[in-house]
């Protein structure tokens, strides 16, 4: 399940994205209003905690805005602001929840469960290249021969080269979406995550396979693989 949150206090922000991660979601983390309508246009989220006080726009025309584009996403507006109207503002103007700051983090957690639970209740979406399968629900990479779990970050970088098959996806475009454009990591990260997934592939005897193109990035191709020695 992948969340977006939206919070502009760095440290609370990294703080979630870790507290997410580590209890089995995927997460990606923006600091003002416009960013996170940009990553909820062109990513696919199952829920968002968002805050009040953020720059660009502040949560509540985020959220009047999410509502209008017709989206029904779980949205927990997560905030220091604790006066009833504002409350009754963010509840009225479509949140499923409302929370202030400071806050238990088993709480949050349950909340977010709460809130996201009608949605994984429904059919679990599936990317499928080949004759592999990606269970967007459980993070599960499927072939007829068995599955992986694959923890967050494998997940995000195959769910990136399966929703683009056939295309180059250069390297530093994979390491912002996965990591974050002000992620304190090296570049090769990448080459670690693809070579993970290669190994997990191999052994499930995908027909699919991720190709790189030196210094450029990587391509997820669909081919029949040739037949194993017995």
């Amino acid at each position: 399940m992948k969340l977006l949150v939206a919070e502009d206090e760095k440290s609370l922000s990294r703080a979630l994205t870790v507290l997410l991660e580590r209890n089995g979601y995927a997460a990606d983390a923006v600091s003002d209003g416009r960013e996170a309508l940009a990553y909820l246009e062109n990513g696919d989220y199952d829920g968002m905690i968002l805050d009040v006080m953020m720059p660009g726009l502040d949560g509540f025309e985020v959220l009047k805005r999410i509502r209008e584009s017709g989206s029904a996403m779980p949205v927990l507006m997560l905030t220091a602001r604790s006066e009833i109207d504002d409350r009754v503002k963010g509840l009225d103007g479509g949140a499923n929840d409302y929370m202030t700051k400071p806050f238990s983090t088993k709480e949050l957690l349950a909340r977010i469960r709460a809130m996201t639970r009608a949605r994984g209740t429904a059919a679990a979406p599936v990317l499928k290249v080949g004759n592999v399968s990606l269970n967007q629900a459980t993070n599960e990479l499927i072939t007829s021969v068995g599955s992986f779990q694959l923890t967050n970050k494998e997940f995000q970088v195959m769910e990136f080269l399966m929703q683009n098959p056939g295309h180059l996806i250069p390297t530093e475009r994979i390491l912002e979406k996965v990591w974050g454009y002000d992620a304190d990591v090296e570049i090769n990260v990448v080459w670690v995550y693809i070579s993970y997934l290669r190994k997990k592939l191999d052994a499930l005897h995908a027909d699919v396979r991720i190709k790189a193109a030196r210094n450029a990035g990587y391509t997820l191709t669909d081919e029949v693989r040739p037949s194993r020695r017995r």
